[in-house]
């Protein structure tokens, strides 16, 4: 996974192919918005192949040079690749050997790996194929899997338990969300957040008898019910956070090849980061055609939820607005202080910041922790 060391965050509409998709693949997928999500849905069910439960274990445990389920980008070991026992700037507290550590019976970390549905099984009852879709059911420690049980992937506020290697569980960040979530460590946030996009589109015709049909709202609480949008506003704007934060790495173009030649089928959103945007905030794709105001806007760590605006341009308009398009700030014929601006008293999200000079305009991201 990449690391980002700006926040500075251009959207356009450029869709270029990161991994080695087919030619043509992807041919079909003319649309933005919903309508989109509903054609790469057709492409990406085409072809494929259960893999079975079983099967699994056999995916895992191959050792084909593109499997990103083995340690070949960080360690380079080979032995299992578990997000939750990985250190990537560190020796790993423990290690998984292929097959002679599968579970089996835990009672602490490092006892074996097992196979984790980062969507919980007993959300679709079980039932395949999302059962042993390999693009969410991942080899991670059990004993760390069995701590996370049934728990939403969000952001903790106060953590109540935290692996060696720093996955926590805990109160809720998520806005609209005050029960317990698990949160991984940045280094595999993208990974699970387009784990989740992928699956939110394979199965979007599922996702609202998925979500009547089970009464747990712990399980279902990232979802909202519909085909459409998928999830919950406070879990989407989390899980767009984690796919902007951490860029498609390696281990997942790997992992997308590598799952293609077995199970017949591709992440999307692996090939194409920018589909996650257009499908889910097409309101945010930029015109590369436009004349556009060049500026940069950067989050100051203090005082908190503050950002810095600078230009060298006059500013006939700011205005920013949250994911869901609402406006949040609104400042005609700002004065700028030596080519900056501050805005303050922004809560913690996502952000779309849009600058006016005239007629032009850009538009950028920004995140506000």
């Amino acid at each position: 996974m990449k690391k980002i060391t700006s926040f500075i965050v251009t959207v356009c509409c450029s869709f270029t192919i990161f991994a080695q998709a087919p030619a043509n693949y992807y041919n079909s997928a003319t649309a933005t918005g919903y309508t989109l999500k509903s054609q790469l849905k057709t492409i990406i069910s085409a072809n494929y192949t259960d893999l079975t439960y079983g099967g699994l274990w056999n995916l895992y445990s191959s050792n084909v040079s593109n499997n990103g389920f083995r340690d070949k980008y960080y360690e380079n070991d080979n032995t299992i690749l578990d997000i939750y026992s990985e250190r990537p700037t560190a020796a790993d507290p423990y290690n998984f050997t292929v097959i002679t550590d599968q579970c089996g019976n835990y009672s602490k970390e490092g006892d074996c790996y097992n196979r984790e549905h980062l969507i919980p099984q007993s959300y679709f009852d079980q039932h395949s194929p999302m059962r042993t879709d390999a693009f969410h059911v991942w080899p991670t420690d059990g004993k760390v899997n069995g701590e996370r049980g049934n728990l939403p992937f969000g952001k903790v506020a106060t953590a109540s338990y935290t692996s060696q290697s720093g996955t926590k569980r805990g109160t809720s960040g998520v806005a609209g969300f005050t029960g317990t979530v698990v949160e991984p460590i940045n280094e595999f946030k993208g990974d699970i957040a387009r784990a989740y996009f992928y699956f939110a589109t394979r199965y979007e015709d599922l996702m609202d008898d998925f979500y009547s049909d089970h009464p747990n709202a712990e399980i279902r609480a990232m979802f909202d019910g519909s085909t459409d949008k998928v999830f919950n506003t406070g879990f989407l704007d989390v899980l767009y956070q984690w796919h902007l934060q951490d860029p498609v790495s390696a281990r997942e173009t790997d992992l997308n090849n590598y799952i293609y030649s077995e199970q017949g089928n591709r992440n999307p959103y692996i090939d194409n980061p920018t589909y996650v945007t257009a499908v889910w905030f097409p309101h945010l794709l930029s015109n590369p055609k436009a004349e556009l105001v060049e500026f940069n806007v950067y989050p100051n760590p203090a005082p908190k939820n503050t950002i810095f605006i600078s230009t060298k341009e006059k500013i006939d308009l700011i205005t920013v607005y949250n994911l869901e398009g609402k406006l949040v700030k609104k400042v005609s014929n700002p004065e700028f202080n030596d080519e900056v601006f501050t805005i303050d008293h922004l809560k913690s999200g996502t952000y779309i910041l849009k600058l006016k000079s005239g007629k032009k305009s850009t538009t950028k991201k920004f995140i506000v922790k």
